[in-house]
C-alpha cells in the first residue's frame, strides 16, 4: 500500500501518468498459475555497435515459468547449433559473442522471441537486427570553386550513407567552424548554401564532415577551394529559391514524428524568409523556427497539421513564394488496446484490440502465437472484428491472444491473456503501511488486491462510518482511494475491504496530514559589481515533522560550495562576485514529501570591453569623423566614450584626452589643431569602471598654419639683484600649428624711452642681465613657427632682482601690555631703502635673564612678523618677570635688512605652571600622602600652595574641603573618613597676581571597592564603632584560635616550632635550624623582604635604602607597590625594653604572631 502525492515538485506530465495509472488494469499474483507475460524486448528498429557483443532482449514471466524460443527471418533459430550464440539464465535475451570471431553483419535479420507455459504461448515484437556502419568517403579530386562576387553557391557534401544517418558540420582545416548567417548556412541535406558569395568567402579549406554516432568518429570530405572573382560594384538581385527549387512542393510525414520544412534562398541583400500557413495559423505550441529562419520545424505532428505551408523570401528588390503541400500518413496506433483478462468459471468477458492509422490498419488475431482461424474449435469463443468475446468460460480456458494491426507504415502487436481463476480474495501490499502527505495535496491510497471472481472494494474511516466514495473521496477500479484535497481533518486509520462470493479480505493504511513546505523569504534578484559579496536569502518554514534539506542550485546544476561560497542555514554568501557567478540561483528546500524552489538571478556587473575597429573617416583640415564598435557592456549600460589622441612629435607615446560623448553614440566628428600627426583610441565607460582602451586607429596628419595663440602664464621675476629672469608655459603639440616652434621674448624698462630689446628662443625661460635692482619692466612673449607668427602678445609687467634692505625701522617703542605681550610701535623706512618688494617688519626678542634668583633662562632668539607696511604690532607669548631684549629688521624678498638698536623691557610678575610630579601615596587604610614639587616656571615669587579636594564613592560625592600652604611646603596628610571612598585633589601654586594652573590628581582604589557602601559618611567617625570593623575583627579573632588549635595538635604529635634564648648577636636563618634544631612554618608571604636583615631588636631594615616597616600609629610611612596600593601589615608598638633578644626575624604580621606565641 502506498501514497502517490504530486507536489510542487512534479511536472504535468508526470501528475498525467500518475493519473493514467489509476485506471491499470489488476495484476495476477505471481504465486498463481498464469499465462506467459512479455516484460522487457528490444525496440523493433535495433541498430548495434559492429565492435561490442550483441544484446537481443527478451524477459516474460508466468507460472509455470516459461521457456523461450526465438525465430530469425520467420524461421526457427537453433542456437544450439551456433558457438557464438547463448541465451541468458532464466531469460530469453540473446548474448552473440564475437571475442573469437566472427562478422556482426551475418547476424542482420528479423528476430522474434516467444515465451511459452503449459498455459499459453507469448510473442515480442518483431526485431529488426542491423549492424551499425560509418563508411569512409570516396575519394575524389575536386577543382578549385570559381564564382563571380554576389553570385549565389552551393557546395555539395553527399556524405556517404551511413547507418543511423551521420551528423553534418563544415569547418576550415584549422578545426574552426565555418560561422554561418542568414547569407551562409548549411541546408538538412548537409549541403553549404551561400546566398550570395562576398570577397571575404576567399577559402581553401571549405571541408563537409560527417561524424558517425556508434563509432564516434568524424569523416572528412576533401577540401573546397573557392575562389571569389571581384568587380566594381555587385548588382542587387530578387530573392530566388535555391532549396527546395521552383515555386511549389510535397511533403509526407508520420503522425508523432517532426515535420520539418526549409527554404533556403538567393539575392542580394540576402534574403529574409517568413513563414506562413494556408487558411489560418501556424499550428499554436508546436513551432520552431531554425536556421536563421529558413526551416520550420512543427513537433509531433497530427492529422490537423496537414494543408500548405509557403514560406515567403523577401529583400529591398522584390519578394518570391514557395508553396509546400504536407501530408500527414499514420503508422498504427491504439485506441484500446487488449488487456489481460481474468475471469471466473462460468463467466463471461471479452478481449477489444482497437487500432487507427493512415491508412487503416488490418487487423489480425492470434492465440498462443498462432492464427486465430487456425487454432483448434472453442465454442466458449467468438470473433467479432476486432474483439473477442468469451462465454460460460471453464478452467482450463486459460490461452495469450495476440492482436496485430499493421499498414504500409508500420504495425502494433499485443499480446493479452485469458486466465480462468476460482480464487477468494486477498490483499497484496503488507498491513499498516504509514502514509504521509502534504496539506491541501492530491493524495491517493492504494489497496492492491486480487481475487476470481473479481472483488468488489469499499473503503471505511476510522473503522466506522459509511463507505468512502464521492465528495472529496474518489474509489478506482483497481482499489485505489484517491483524496482530492487531503485536509488535516483526513488524519486517521483508512480500511479498505474486497468481497466476492469466495469470501473476503481487508487492510489498513494510516495517513498522516503535514504542513507545507514554503519559503518565506524568497531569493531576490541582485545586480553586483565584480569582487562584491552577495548574500542570497532563503528563510523556509516546514513541518517539523519532517527532516528538511538546503541546497542551491546554479542554472539548474548542484552548485559547488567552496571557499568563496559560504552556505548558511537561510542563506547563501558568494565572496568575491566573478563573472561566472553570473546565472539563476535557486533555493530548493525539500522533505521526503514535498519541495519548495525559489529562483534569483544574479548579473554581474563589469567594466565595459574594449571598442573595436576605429575607423577615419570625413577627414578635413580641422577636423575628422572617428567611428568605433562598441564593446560588451558587461551588464552595466556605457555611460560615456573618452576619445584620446597622441602625436608623435613633441610627446610621442603619450596619451591626452581629446573629446567625451555620450555612451548612446558610436561615431563624432573630432576638432583638430593644424599640423598633429594624431592617432586615435577610445575608452568605453560604465558605472563599475573603464574599459582598456581601443587598438589605435590609423594615423592622420593636419596641415600647418601660423599659431593662433602665445603662451601663457608669462612672468618676470628677477632671481639675482642683477638679472631678470622671463618666464612662461610653452604651447604644446595642439597649439604648435606648425614645425619649428619658436618664442620672441621682448622687454624694455616701463616708463622710459628706451628701444624693445629682444631675443628668439625654444625653450620656457630667458633671463636678463646687467638690470638695475627692483625696477619695472614690459615684457612681451610672442609664438612663431615656419608658417608665421602668432597675435600680438599682451605686455606683462615683470620686475628685475632685490637686494636687502638698506635701512632698520626707526623709532622702535615698546610698552608693556600684561605679564605675556607687549605693545610696539615705529617710524616707516622710505621706500628707496627697500631695494624690493616689503613684505614685513620683523621683531626679533630674547629672554635676558628671570627676576628671580638662581633660575636658569634660555637666550634662544624668537621673532614675529607683521606682514604689509604697517606701523605698529603686538609681541606675545612672553615669559613673565623676566628682563628681555628686542630689535627689529625690515624684510624684502631677498632678506633682512640691518637691525634696529636693541630696546630692553622687563615683564610684570604672572601666575605659575602647575606644580611639579604631584603624587597621591596611600601607606595604609587610613592616611593619605601628597607631595609635590615646584612649578616649572613660578612666573613670579610664590606665596604658597591652594588645596581643593573631596571624597567620592562612585557617583556620589562629599562635601569639598581646601587647604593653603605656605611656599615651602610641599607635602600634606590627610586621615581618611572610610576604608572605601576615594579622594581627588586638586593642587595650585600661586603668587601675587593670583593662582596657576591647577594639576589634579585621585587617591589609588582601595581593595575592597567592588564592595559597595550603603551611603557615604560625610563626617569622620570612630572606626572602633564601625560594625564592618567589629567584624572583621571577631573574624581575625576566630582565625587567631583555630590557628592556635592547630599549633597545639602539631606540638603534640612532635612537630618543631622556634623556641630562641636571648643572644647578643641575632642568629641567621641557617645558623638557627642547625643550633636549636628548630623549624619556622611560615608561608613565602611572610618571610622577610629580599635585601632586608634583622636589627638586635627584631624590626627588619632594608638594606642600601630609606625605606622601612614603621610602628603603627607612629606617623611614619609605610611601603607602596609600584601602583601605590600599601602593603604593609599590621605592626606591634615596640618598645625597646619588652622587645630586646625576643623578636623573630620576620616580618610581624599577625600571622607570625601567632607562630611567637607558640
Amino acid at each position: 500500500m502506498g501514497l502517490h502525492c504530486p507536489c510542487q515538485a512534479r511536472t504535468g506530465v508526470a501528475l498525467l501518468f500518475w493519473l493514467l495509472s489509476l485506471v491499470d488494469a489488476i495484476e495476477v499474483p505471481l504465486d498463481l498459475l498464469q499465462p506467459p507475460t512479455i516484460t522487457k524486448q528490444s525496440v523493433k528498429d535495433y541498430i548495434v555497435d559492429p565492435r561490442d557483443n550483441i544484446f537481443i532482449e527478451c524477459e516474460a514471466k508466468g507460472n509455470p515459468f516459461p521457456s523461450f524460443l526465438w525465430t530469425r527471418n520467420s524461421k526457427f533459430f537453433n542456437i544450439a547449433k551456433d558457438p557464438r550464440v547463448t541465451m541468458q539464465r532464466r531469460s530469453g535475451t540473446l548474448v552473440i559473442d564475437f571475442r573469437s570471431g566472427g562478422r556482426p553483419e551475418e547476424y542482420e535479420g528479423e528476430y522474434q522471441c516467444s515465451a511459452r507455459n503449459n498455459l499459453g504461448t507469448a510473442l515480442s515484437n518483431k526485431i529488426r537486427l542491423q549492424v551499425s556502419k560509418s563508411p569512409l568517403w570516396p575519394k575524389e579530386s575536386l577543382d578549385p570553386v570559381v564564382v563571380q562576387e554576389g553570385n549565389p553557391l552551393t557546395l555539395q557534401c553527399n556524405p556517404p550513407p551511413g547507418l543511423p544517418s551521420p551528423v553534418i558540420f563544415w569547418m576550415s582545416s584549422s578545426m574552426d567552424p565555418i560561422v554561418q548567417d542568414k547569407r551562409v548556412s548549411q541546408g538538412q541535406n548537409g549541403d553549404l548554401y551561400f546566398s550570395n558569395v562576398m570577397l571575404q568567402d576567399t577559402q581553401t579549406d571549405y571541408s563537409c564532415n560527417a561524424r558517425f554516432h556508434f563509432t564516434h568518429t568524424i569523416q572528412q570530405k576533401n577540401p573546397f577551394t573557392l575562389k571569389v572573382l571581384t568587380t566594381r560594384g555587385v548588382a542587387e538581385r530578387t530573392p530566388s529559391f535555391m532549396h527546395p527549387q521552383g515555386t511549389s512542393s510535397s511533403q509526407m510525414v508520420l503522425r508523432g514524428t517532426d515535420l520539418l520544412l526549409e527554404c533556403i534562398a538567393s539575392g542580394v541583400p540576402a534574403p529574409d524568409i517568413a513563414w506562413h500557413k494556408k487558411g489560418g495559423d501556424l499550428p499554436a505550441g508546436k513551432v520552431k523556427f531554425e536556421n536563421f529562419n529558413k526551416a520550420l520545424r512543427i513537433i509531433n505532428v497530427s492529422e490537423e497539421d496537414s494543408g500548405e505551408y509557403f514560406c515567403l523570401a523577401s529583400n529591398k528588390m522584390g519578394s518570391i513564394r514557395h508553396t509546400i503541400s504536407v501530408r500527414v500518413k499514420a503508422a498504427p496506433y491504439w485506441l484500446d488496446e487488449p488487456k489481460n483478462l481474468i475471469l471466473a468459471p462460468g463467466e463471461d468477458g471479452r478481449v477489444v484490440c482497437r487500432a487507427n492509422g493512415n491508412p487503416k490498419p488490418t487487423v489480425q488475431w492470434l492465440v498462443n502465437g498462432e492464427p486465430l482461424e487456425a487454432a483448434s474449435p472453442n465454442p466458449s469463443r467468438e470473433v467479432a472484428g476486432d474483439t473477442v468475446i468469451f462465454r460460460d468460460t471453464q478452467i482450463g480456458s486459460s490461452a495469450v491472444y495476440q492482436c496485430n494491426a499493421s499498414n504500409e507504415h508500420g504495425y502494433l502487436l499485443a499480446n493479452a491473456f485469458v486466465s480462468v481463476l476460482d480464487v477468494p480474495p486477498r490483499m497484496l501490499f503488507p498491513r499498516n503501511q504509514l502514509i504521509k502527505v502534504i496539506h491541501l495535496n492530491r493524495t491517493r491510497l492504494d489497496c492492491p488486491f486480487f481475487g476470481s471472481p473479481i472483488p468488489t472494494l469499499r473503503w471505511f474511516k476510522n473503522g466506522q462510518g459509511s463507505n468512502l466514495d464521492g465528495g472529496n473521496y474518489r474509489v478506482f477500479e483497481n482499489g485505489s482511494l484517491e483524496i482530492t484535497m487531503t485536509r488535516k481533518e483526513d488524519q486517521g486509520i483508512y480500511t479498505c475491504v474486497a468481497t466476492n462470493i469466495l469470501g473476503k479480505a481487508e487492510n489498513q493504511v494510516r495517513l498522516e496530514v503535514k504542513d507545507p513546505t514554503r519559503i518565506v523569504q524568497v531569493p531576490e534578484d541582485q545586480m553586483a559589481k565584480k569582487g562584491a559579496t552577495v548574500r542570497l536569502e532563503c528563510h523556509v518554514k516546514h513541518d517539523p515533522s519532517l527532516k528538511l534539506s538546503i541546497k542551491w542550485l546554479k542554472d539548474n546544476e548542484p552548485l559547488y560550495i567552496g571557499n568563496r561560497l559560504k552556505k548558511e542555514d537561510e542563506a547563501l554568501t558568494i565572496l568575491g562576485v566573478a563573472e561566472r557567478d553570473e546565472g539563476l540561483y535557486a533555493c530548493e528546500a525539500s522533505t521526503e514529501l514535498d519541495r519548495a524552489v525559489a529562483k534569483a538571478y544574479l548579473t554581474v556587473l563589469e567594466r565595459p570591453e574594449r571598442p573595436r575597429d576605429l575607423e577615419l573617416t570625413d577627414l578635413a583640415e580641422r577636423s575628422v569623423r572617428l567611428t568605433w564598435i562598441p564593446g560588451d557592456d558587461n551588464n552595466s549600460p556605457i555611460t560615456d566614450y573618452i576619445v584620446q589622441f597622441e602625436e608623435d612629435q613633441f610627446q610621442p607615446g603619450r596619451w591626452h584626452n581629446l573629446s567625451k560623448f555620450s555612451g548612446s553614440i558610436n561615431s563624432a566628428v573630432l576638432k583638430l589643431s593644424p599640423y598633429v600627426n594624431y592617432q586615435f583610441r577610445v575608452i568605453a565607460i560604465n558605472e563599475v569602471g573603464s574599459s582598456l582602451p581601443s587598438l589605435p586607429s590609423e594615423r592622420y596628419r593636419t596641415s600647418g598654419a601660423p599659431p593662433e595663440a602665445n603662451p601663457s602664464d608669462v612672468q618676470g621675476v628677477g632671481s639675482r639683484k642683477n638679472n631678470m629672469e622671463i618666464s612662461w608655459t610653452p604651447m604644446n603639440a595642439t597649439q604648435a600649428y606648425g614645425p619649428n616652434l619658436r618664442y620672441i621674448v621682448k622687454w624694455r624698462r616701463r616708463d622710459t624711452r628706451e628701444s624693445w630689446s629682444n631675443a628668439t628662443v625654444k625653450g620656457n625661460r630667458y633671463v636678463v642681465w646687467q638690470t638695475p635692482v627692483y625696477v619695472p619692466y614690459d615684457i612681451r612673449v610672442q609664438s612663431e613657427n615656419d608658417f608665421g607668427k602668432g597675435p600680438d602678445p599682451d605686455t606683462i609687467l615683470g620686475y628685475s632682482g632685490e637686494d636687502y634692505p638698506k635701512a632698520p625701522p626707526t623709532e622702535v617703542k615698546v610698552r608693556v601690555l600684561n605679564s605675556t605681550a607687549v605693545s610696539l610701535q615705529w617710524n616707516r623706512v622710505y621706500p628707496d631703502t627697500v631695494q624690493g618688494q616689503l613684505k614685513e617688519y620683523r621683531a626679533y626678542f630674547w629672554r635676558e635673564s628671570s627676576l628671580l634668583k638662581h633660575l636658569r633662562v634660555s637666550p634662544k632668539k624668537q621673532w614675529t612678523s607683521f606682514p604689509g607696511d604697517r606701523l605698529r604690532g603686538v609681541v606675545s607669548g612672553l615669559y613673565p618677570y623676566s628682563n628681555y631684549q628686542l630689535e627689529m629688521v625690515v624684510v624684502n624678498g631677498r632678506g633682512d635688512g640691518p637691525r634696529s638698536e636693541v630696546r630692553e623691557f622687563t615683564t610684570p610678575e604672572g601666575v605659575p605652571s602647575a606644580p611639579r610630579n604631584f603624587r597621591v601615596r596611600q601607606p595604609n587604610l587610613q592616611t593619605i600622602n601628597l607631595e609635590w614639587d615646584q612649578p616649572e616656571h613660578p612666573n613670579g615669587i610664590l606665596t604658597g600652595y591652594h588645596l581643593k579636594y573631596l571624597a567620592f564613592n562612585g557617583s556620589k560625592t562629599g562635601k569639598p574641603l581646601v587647604e593653603s600652604f605656605s611656599p615651602n611646603q610641599t607635602k600634606f596628610s590627610i586621615t581618611r573618613a572610610d576604608p572605601v571612598s576615594r579622594y581627588r585633589f586638586t593642587l595650585s601654586a600661586k603668587t601675587q597676581v593670583g593662582l596657576g594652573e591647577p594639576v589634579t590628581e585621585e587617591s589609588p582604589a582601595p581593595l575592597n571597592e567592588a564592595t559597595p557602601t550603603p551611603a557615604y559618611t560625610k563626617n569622620h567617625v570612630d572606626i572602633a564603632t564601625q560594625g564592618w570593623f567589629i567584624g572583621l575583627m571577631c573574624a581575625i579573632a576566630l582565625l587567631v584560635l583555630i590557628l592556635l588549635i592547630v599549633c597545639f595538635i602539631k606540638r603534640s604529635r612532635g612537630g618543631k616550632y622556634p623556641v630562641r634564648e636571648k643572644k647578643d648577636v641575632p642568629l641567621d636563618p641557617e645558623d638557627q635550624k642547625e643550633e636549636d634544631g628548630s623549624f619556622d612554618y611560615s608561608d613565602e608571604d611572610n618571610k622577610p623582604l629580599q635585601g632586608s636583615q634583622t636589627s638586635l631588636d627584631g624590626t627588619i631594615k632594608q638594606q642600601e635604602s630609606d625605606d622601612s616597616l614603621v610602628d603603627y600609629g607612629e606617623g611614619g610611612e609605610g611601603q607602596f607597590n609600584e601602583d601605590g596600593s600599601f602593603i604593609g601589615q599590621y605592626t606591634v608598638k615596640k618598645d625597646k625594653e619588652e622587645t630586646e633578644g625576643n623578636e623573630s626575624s620576620e616580618a610581624t604580621s599577625p600571622v607570625n604572631a601567632i607562630y611567637s606565641l607558640a
